[in-house]
């Protein structure tokens, strides 16, 4: 028979495991609307960035641009933006599981749960900001530029609902020509060859933020969706265990009496 005194200390345990996860969840939920605020302002920024990227590197005399040139692509630096926290679900064993697929990159991680498997520059995704992104950008252009390393790509954690976030990679470096229409009649000053190496710092530093911002709403997201699914478990385990709890003691008070009955009989 289930020892009653267990059942409690149990059921009191994971009735304080239900109120952790409740005040994360609702931690989590305060932050949601304004991560994902940022995110779509990063998002429509990034987006405006890479159009004029496109039209600049689309120009014949952009191809001569040191951020253009295609090299072996054996060394490859890769920034992966990881959660500041745990317990979000898949969120962080997601971004690690596809670094995987690189094993021969050199990773700078954004965030502490990457700062626990990697040296890390930049602590905390949440606090990131444009300076932080400005500073790496500038250092890893001018690597890039002096031929340190080869290509220069980016895991980050893609938003797509509150229940569904997936990690991918984006290359960033070097840059792809692309075919850009209906551009007739734009001029750039000095040229566009001046503008493309004088753009390519903010491009990066404006990526890496709105991937940054993005991979943020994600985690608060997963976290939120973990905390109310550990919720509901603990929920149901309260019940499965009083349950018991009360099947025990309903038990141990008819043996009782029947102990009773028996003496009583005799």
């Amino acid at each position: 028979m289930p020892n009653t005194k267990a059942l409690r200390v149990r059921i009191k345990s994971v009735k304080s495991t239900e109120q952790l996860t409740k005040a994360m969840g609702l931690v989590a939920s305060s932050k949601i609307r304004r991560a994902n605020e940022a995110m779509y302002k990063a998002r429509d920024y990034i987006s405006s960035l890479k159009k004029s990227m496109a039209v600049l590197t689309s120009q014949k005399e952009s191809q001569r641009s040191p951020f253009m040139q295609k090299r072996d692509t054996s060394r490859t630096k890769i920034i992966i933006i990881a959660g500041d926290r745990g317990l979000a679900g898949g969120y962080n064993a997601n971004i690690f599981r596809l670094a995987k697929e690189y094993p021969n990159a050199e990773f700078i991680p954004i965030g502490k749960r990457a700062c626990e498997r990697y040296a890390c520059p930049i602590n905390s995704s949440e606090r990131f900001t444009f300076d932080n992104a400005m500073e790496l950008s500038d250092k890893l252009c001018e690597e890039f530029k002096n031929g340190e390393f080869d290509k220069l790509g980016i895991i980050y954690t893609e938003y797509r609902s509150i229940m569904t976030q997936e990690a991918k990679i984006e290359w960033l470096l070097p840059l792809e020509k692309t075919e850009v229409e209906g551009i007739s009649g734009v001029v750039y000053e000095p040229d566009h060859l001046t503008i493309l190496n004088l753009s390519v710092r903010e491009y990066i530093a404006g990526s890496i933020t709105s991937y940054a911002r993005e991979s943020f709403a994600c985690e608060v997201s997963a976290r939120r969706m973990a905390m109310d699914s550990a919720g509901k478990n603990a929920k149901q385990m309260i019940l499965d265990l009083s349950l018991q709890y009360n099947r025990a003691r309903q038990g141990a008070i008819t043996q009782e009496i029947t102990e009773i009955v028996a003496g009583a009989g005799e």
